[in-house]
């Protein structure tokens, strides 16, 4: 039993790396299709602002809430700026966000495709002499490997200034004080290392929701199959890259 476990896991990794690597394949072959891949920044990027500002403004206000007690505790509660832009902007907010993207933009492709899949259009394309894994997958991964690093960057700024508005449910913070702490702390080391890994993060969703919903089967049951899977597999994997970005980051003195 864990053998065939095992074995069903590398035959999975195998297939998603044949399909990651024919995206790179067709990446690069004529013709692009940029009104496709324009459609898909605007449902990817424009369409996913109000849920990540919404997330992310709630996400500064409770942190900084949840961590006033303990510095106050200690007689450190002029450092809440700090702390607070430090944990948003290197791991919190860009996690999140992709965890965000991860539900939303992962299960609707893997159902979006797999609808397709299942209905028979992709066939028909093939069928009518238009490359359907060029103008259906390489547009979609290309689009969220590219609008989520810019919804991570639009979190952190949300997220910093619903920080500021939680520094001031309990004391008083003045508007220039806390930027000017928020600037000394942060560094480029701070931003870097946040912002390259959100491109692992979006490459990772799009790939992954686009492998299930290309490869999907059983009808609607599939469909609904490979929403879920694609949800569950591209957040476990954005941990994964988290993790090892955070290694990286490490060995190379970029923490």
């Amino acid at each position: 039993m864990p053998n065939s476990i095992i074995n069903i896991l590398l035959n999975e990794v195998g297939d998603v790396t044949w399909f990651a690597g024919r995206f790179f394949r067709e990446l690069f072959k004529p013709r692009f299709e940029f009104k496709e891949f324009l459609k898909q920044c605007y449902y990817i990027g424009y369409m996913s602002l109000s849920l990540v500002a919404t997330t992310a403004f709630i996400m500064g206000l409770v942190i900084t809430m949840q961590s006033r007690p303990t510095l106050v505790e200690f007689g450190a509660e002029a450092w809440l700026p700090k702390m607070v832009s430090v944990s948003l902007i290197r791991e919190i907010a860009p996690v999140i966000t992709a965890l965000i993207c991860a539900g939303k933009i992962g299960s609707g492709i893997g159902a979006e495709l797999g609808s397709m899949k299942v209905t028979e259009q992709i066939d028909a394309m093939e069928v009518s002499g238009t490359n359907p894994f060029k103008y259906l997958v390489v547009t979609r991964v290309l689009a969220t490997t590219l609008m989520i690093p810019l919804l991570a960057v639009f979190a952190d700024v949300i997220s910093l200034y619903g920080a500021y508005l939680g520094a001031n449910i309990d004391g008083v913070v003045s508007w220039k004080l806390y930027w000017n702490q928020v600037f000394e702390t942060l560094q480029f080391k701070d931003l870097l290392p946040s912002i390259s890994k959100t491109f692992l993060f979006g490459f990772a969703i799009g790939i992954i929701g686009c492998y299930k919903g290309f490869n999907s089967d059983k009808g609607t049951e599939g469909v609904g199959q490979s929403a879920n899977s694609a949800v569950v597999v591209s957040s476990l994997l954005v941990f994964i890259l988290d993790l090892l970005a955070v290694q990286f980051a490490n060995i190379f003195g970029l923490t």
